[in-house]
């Protein structure tokens, strides 16, 4: 005879079988409001978007030794804010000398100056390890009527990675593209991302050379704005570090600002923006002033 489904036994048999099947089901994405900030962090795991109230940013004035390249970028998101045609851009080159800096000023900078019934620039970071993830971050912004700027920081593969695949589509190469409403900016110490020591094996050791290398290579081609950040001179050095002591009223003897300045670059062994900033905060912090 056939079992009583009616029974106490057959119905708590369903009830757990429908509770097991609900927490195999993939839980869905919680809906961004991008009301709260003009900023978010992408979170993998959980495939959401954490508002960030308040950005870690140096003003676009403090930026100094890159007028070049913060120009073309700042026209570059200009023209995106206002839905014109604008490419993705690879900021890459010596390491502390502005490059996160930049992309955030010019995020700042954009929303300021943008006309009052303009919808504000979107900011969005996504990490190095959450590439793969890029096309659902990418789905989630599509049909919003935001613009966003997704920006990752210190973007570069190791020779067994093979994320950059996903970048690659996202950007130029897939079905869907990148959105309309969407721009990528990334940072990166490599021109092409990946390091010269794996290019010059795949180009040693394969029967191509050429075609080995160039599906790698190409990646950095989807980036049709390459700014490149070179190591400051020492009167660039100095401009920077007066920009912040003029800033934030920073006062004492500037010839001797000026040779603590320098001795404190050569301890170091270089001169970049990041270095000045960290002399400014031990010269506030001996001077007892908050900054």
């Amino acid at each position: 005879m056939p079992a009583d489904r009616t029974s106490p036994e057959s119905l708590d048999l369903l009830k757990r079988i429908a509770d097991a099947l609900e927490r195999l089901a993939p839980v869905a994405a919680p809906v961004a409001d991008f009301g709260a900030a003009d900023a978010f962090v992408w979170h993998a795991a959980g495939r959401r978007l954490a508002p960030v109230p308040k950005v870690n940013r140096v003003e676009m004035t403090l930026l100094r030794g890159i007028d070049r390249v913060r120009d073309q970028l700042a026209e570059n998101t200009a023209r995106f804010a206002r839905g014109l045609p604008a490419n993705n851009a690879l900021l890459w080159g010596a390491r502390g000398m502005g490059k996160s800096s930049l992309v955030k000023a010019v995020h700042a900078e954009i929303n300021a100056t943008k006309p009052p019934e303009a919808r504000p620039l979107k900011l969005i970071e996504i990490h190095r390890e959450d590439i793969e993830t890029l096309p659902d971050l990418m789905g989630l912004l599509r049909s919003d009527p935001h613009r966003f700027i997704v920006f990752c920081d210190d973007l570069s593969f190791d020779a067994d990675d093979t994320s950059y695949k996903s970048l690659k589509a996202v950007l130029e190469g897939g079905i869907e593209g990148r959105p309309d409403n969407v721009i990528f900016y990334a940072t990166s110490n490599r021109r092409h991302l990946l390091p010269r020591d794996m290019m010059e094996n795949e180009r040693s050791t394969a029967i191509n050379p050429g075609e080995a290398i160039e599906e790698k290579v190409s990646l950095s081609d989807r980036f049709g704005l390459w700014l490149g950040f070179h190591k400051c001179s020492q009167d660039e050095y100095l401009d920077m570090i007066f920009g912040y002591v003029d800033h934030l009223g920073l006062g004492g003897d500037r010839d001797a600002i000026r040779a603590e300045a320098l001795e404190w670059a050569t301890t170091r062994g270089a001169r970049s923006g990041r270095t000045a900033w960290q002399f400014i905060q031990d010269l506030a912090g001996r001077m007892g002033k908050v900054i």
